[in-house]
């Protein structure tokens, strides 16, 4: 299956708290960090409710 990294380029302050949330459950918690998961639709579903505050590289 095909993978993407996610990388935050926006920091997290101000942000609701769902939205932290779903940092949080990437593994985002610092700026300019990627983590790399497997394209499915859950994850398509967290990266989607943050798109404003991440990057997204398909492979």
């Amino acid at each position: 299956m095909a993978t993407i990294k996610i990388t935050q380029i926006k920091s997290r302050i101000g942000s609701p708290k769902d939205q932290k949330r779903t940092l949080d459950a990437l593994g985002l918690t610092k700026m300019h960090k990627t983590v790399e998961y497997e394209d499915t639709p859950s994850i398509q579903g967290m990266v989607r409710k943050v798109k404003h505050l991440v990057s997204i590289e398909q492979q």
